[in-house]
């Protein structure tokens, strides 16, 4: 059963072509039965046969066949030919072309003419029963009642099509804009490993270097600095490995038996550590902490921790030999402040001009993101009296 209603869908027109058959038929019968009694059967059979074209052709040509149908209808009144079974195509044309999206003119035409259908036929070929004109008038009112029940079905099912498609295209625009911020989703997600990487990579690879090359030149005369300065690579290697397979696991699916365990996030608490890692290879940081330290939300920790990071690895890469830095962390009541100065050489102008971007690097850029997602500020460049300063306002609360 499923199969005809499938097979009957996809053909509309041989199903109504089926029908025109069917009503062509019984109207040729008709005529036939009562060919004595009228006039010109001919013209009735050729009414007939245009109606049901009407019918045959309704849905691929509805605004056609409600002009044929209305000529038809006028030349019934013209010539005489009163109205007969074939006239059942004007019912059906009104209910196609109210139900379907085509111009508004054609519904409109098919309601005017189906309600003035029944007053002409009883205006052409008045009924010979002298009964009262309420009569007539309410005779009339019941034959009217068909075509206009045709137009209000249709255009109920053309306004109910209406409402489901524009449901359809309601939803089909929410799954898109579902895919479309999760994508955005993604790419922050997926921006935010980017950063942490860098600041991963950057910082470790940095300190490594350092102490290799330190080792590399002290290696035949103090083997003791040098075996240190191994210790420190290994130790600064795992540390970088550990936190790389945490942010390369947040990228797998179904994997994190295999990424292991992730650790903590970096906090305030471990700026300490980071400074004294820091100065192990080789470069002197003075650090302070005033005002109370207290819990802070873990965005602003991290953005603490990552601005400091940064800023130390870009005194080691630019600040030249001999270079010292600073670091503050102050509390305020409702805020942390930083502040991060080196009395090196600095850093290049197109290291800061323009948000940071050198071409090389985007140490910079990424700090003024941290700093913007938690809503604070963030000031870098050059220091008076040689050397960089980089200081950030951290809020306790989201300025967004």
């Amino acid at each position: 059963m499923q199969r005809l209603y499938d097979f009957l869908r996809r053909h509309p027109t041989g199903v109504d072509t089926f029908w025109a058959v069917v009503l062509l038929g019984f109207s040729l019968l008709w005529v036939a039965s009562t060919a004595p009694a009228v006039d010109r059967p001919v013209a009735f059979v050729g009414v007939a046969v245009l109606f049901s074209l009407v019918v045959a052709l309704r849905r691929r040509a509805p605004e056609r066949m409600l002009l044929l149908a209305v000529g038809l209808g006028l030349v019934q009144l013209g010539f005489g030919l009163e109205p007969f079974l074939a006239d059942f195509a004007m019912l059906v044309i009104i209910f196609t072309v109210a139900a379907h999206d085509g111009p508004r003119w054609a519904s409109r035409l098919a309601l005017i003419g189906g309600l003035c259908a029944a007053t002409l036929a009883q205006l052409r070929w008045p009924t010979e029963d002298p009964g009262s004109p309420a009569a007539k008038v309410f005779f009339t009112i019941i034959m009217t009642v068909p075509f206009a029940l045709a137009w209000v079905l249709g255009d109920s099912l053309r306004t109910r099509r209406a409402y489901f498609a524009q449901l359809e295209e309601r939803a089909s625009r929410l799954e898109q804009e579902r895919e479309a911020q999760a994508k955005v989703a993604v790419a922050a997600e997926r921006a935010r490993i980017a950063r942490e990487l860098h600041d991963v990579v950057a910082h470790n690879v940095s300190v490594m270097v350092v102490q290799a090359d330190g080792a590399a030149y002290v290696m035949d005369s103090s083997p003791e600095t040098a075996k240190q300065a191994l210790e420190t690579i290994s130790t600064t290697g795992r540390q970088a490995l550990a936190e790389m397979r945490r942010l390369l696991g947040i990228l797998r699916t179904g994997e994190h038996q295999e990424a292991g365990e992730y650790v903590p996030q970096p906090d305030v608490q471990q700026i300490e550590d980071l400074v004294e890692q820091v100065r192990g290879a080789g470069l002197t940081v003075d650090f302070a902490i005033e005002g109370s330290p207290r819990p802070l939300p873990s965005g602003v920790e991290l953005t603490a921790y990552r601005i400091v990071q940064e800023a130390l690895t870009n005194t080691r890469k630019h600040g030249g030999p001999d270079v010292g830095a600073s670091v503050r962390l102050v509390y305020f009541d409702d805020g942390l402040g930083l502040l991060v100065e080196d009395d090196g050489r600095g850093a290049p102008q197109e290291m800061y001009e323009d948000g940071g971007a050198d071409g090389r690097g985007h140490g910079l850029i990424g700090m003024r993101e941290r700093v913007g997602m938690v809503g604070g500020t963030l000031d870098a460049g050059p220091r008076p009296g040689g050397g960089f300063r980089i200081s950030a306002l951290l809020p306790l609360k989201s300025a967004h």
